[in-house]
């Protein structure tokens, strides 16, 4: 067992072969709540259009490195995990409108991208792992 925190910053225990300790998931997952908590504060009327998207394709990014690191074969976990890029990109996108709209100012959109772009190293090198973990098998 590795002990770990939650994010209320609470002690947790984590199984060694638990997908909570990739370090790409941790980060995505505090991507996952820094982009929530911002679009949070779009007006009401984006609650359904702009949010929503918004909320669940960061919300992806996290559950696909989830369900491909529970798959059985490389080759699914590295399907999942592209489609989690995928929805990581997504998010850029979503979040590229909310900038054009006026709903997060440069200093948001700027502090989210240099995360985004950190969680898309971070998938690369996962996804580079699984796919040389996949050859050597």
């Amino acid at each position: 067992m590795v002990v770990g925190l939650n994010s209320k910053g609470l002690n947790i225990k984590l199984r060694m072969g638990d997908f909570r300790n990739l370090e790409v998931w941790q980060e995505c997952r505090k991507f996952r709540s820094s982009v929530r908590l911002v679009a949070k504060s779009f007006p009401d009327d984006e609650r359904f259009i702009l949010t929503s998207q918004l909320m669940r394709s960061v919300s992806s990014v996290t559950a696909n490195i989830a369900e491909g690191y529970g798959r059985f074969h490389p080759k699914e976990s590295i399907q999942f995990t592209r489609i989690a890029k995928g929805s990581l990109t997504e998010t850029l996108d979503h979040l590229t409108v909310a900038l054009d709209e006026g709903y997060i100012d440069e200093n948001q959109f700027n502090a989210l991208l240099g995360h985004y772009e950190t969680c898309i190293k971070l998938l690369n090198g996962y996804i580079n792992y699984l796919i040389k973990k996949q050859r050597s098998s």
